[in-house]
């Protein structure tokens, strides 16, 4: 199915056909240019959304906001031909500041997943039969997610965190089905909502070795859907319905774990490794097209900088290599739709304080030319403003 739509009109990646569209990866700072991992870096010079027991080390008078953008420049490939889309996706927006000396809040706003695909007369066959039928397709919309997250401290080593998320969003669907001289037009609208929960925690060895874990606890998000079906047949247009609610299947997200290591090294590089396991087998639902399976990521990141004189410009920047494997969390036709990618990035300072410019790319491969399966060649960049304000601190000199 994913071959065929994209052998006639992409805009979006094909796997958005599935479930409530693809996984969106929204990493602040300088996070996308380490391979997407950070689950133990704390939340001292920029907003970690990986783990909301980061925000304890945020620095007390110091208020953090953090935006961002990517720019995707994409080829699809089959068997038989390849085809390129470019687009610029907002990415977050976030803000963050200390409670208190051992704790700090912040508030998070992005996309989940993205759901846009389009099929034109796609040419199925009819079940025990020997004709066909013709199917033409648009959908469009997407999940998304609105945080709040508190972290705490315990002590000088031990921190804690929790998110709670808001879900929300819609998706469209427009279908047409020609069969022999009649045309059925389905349109749905869907609308998602609900609630998760995230923990977290962080303990510090010693002053360049950290070790965390994440916990994404399972939810349901519920979905209503409202539907219209009208019929042609000898240029007789008859309604079916019109603007009907019936009902939809919930949408399940699943257990998911991380755990993650930062060690420095010298102090001025700096390693960090994640590992997240997420249960998607465990959710028990399924797609007319293929199956929801586990899924394992793995990342690897590196920072380094030279910090020899901090008032030398360029002494001062970070400079970041990483890569991420991911198995997927689908399965067509037997075969995994997984993704691997390697990133370099650039950490600007600005000014003295903690704001910069975080300037990244990545390439990477997400499925494999098979049968069934597309594969997808993606070059992307990553800019992340990250801004640092000093707030409630009575001037010294007038």
């Amino acid at each position: 199915m994913s071959l065929t739509s994209f052998s006639q009109s992409i805009s979006s990646s094909p796997y958005s056909l599935y479930g409530v569209g693809s996984l969106y990866d929204s990493d602040f700072g300088s996070i996308p240019s380490i391979g997407s991992s950070g689950i133990a870096l704390p939340s001292n010079l920029f907003i970690n959304n990986l783990n909301p027991a980061s925000l304890a080390y945020l620095p007390l008078n110091h208020f953090m906001f953090d935006i961002g953008g990517k720019a995707i420049a994409t080829t699809y490939e089959s068997g038989s031909r390849s085809e390129k889309r470019n687009n610029f996706q907002f990415s977050h927006i976030a803000f963050a500041f200390p409670v208190t000396k051992k704790s700090g809040f912040s508030v998070a706003l992005r996309p989940y997943s993205s759901a846009t695909f389009k099929i034109s007369n796609l040419k199925l066959p009819i079940s025990d039969s020997q004709e066909y039928y013709y199917l033409t397709a648009a959908g469009s919309g997407g999940l998304n997610n609105f945080d709040f997250s508190y972290g705490y401290r315990i002590g000088t080593k031990i921190s804690v965190g929790a998110s709670a998320t808001v879900l929300f969003g819609n998706t469209t669907d427009d279908r047409s089905y020609l069969i022999s001289n009649s045309i059925t037009s389905i349109s749905k609208k869907t609308d998602y909502s609900g609630l998760r929960a995230t923990l977290g925690t962080q303990y510090q060895i010693d002053s360049t070795f950290t070790v965390a874990s994440t916990f994404k606890l399972p939810t349901k998000v519920k979905a209503s859907k409202v539907q219209s079906v009208e019929t042609l047949t000898n240029e007789v247009v008859s309604t079916v319905e019109s603007d009907v609610a019936t009902d939809a299947d919930d949408y399940y997200m699943p257990l998911e774990i991380g755990v993650g290591i930062s060690k420095r090294f010298k102090n001025n590089l700096n390693m960090t490794v994640d590992y997240e396991k997420s249960l998607w087998k465990n959710t028990n639902q399924s797609e007319l097209y293929g199956d929801f399976v586990n899924q394992d990521r793995f990342a690897l990141g590196f920072t380094y900088s030279a910090k020899k004189n901090i008032r030398r410009y360029w002494d001062r920047v970070q400079y970041a290599a990483g890569a991420n494997f991911d198995t997927g969390y689908l399965e067509v036709d037997g075969k995994r739709v997984n993704n691997a990618s390697i990133s370099i990035g650039l950490t600007l300072p600005i000014e003295n304080t903690f704001s910069a410019l975080n300037i990244s790319y990545s390439y990477g491969q997400k499925g494999k030319v098979s049968e069934n399966l597309i594969k997808e060649n993606y070059h992307k960049i990553s800019l992340n403003l990250s801004l640092d304000g000093i707030w409630f601190v009575k001037r010294k000199i007038e």
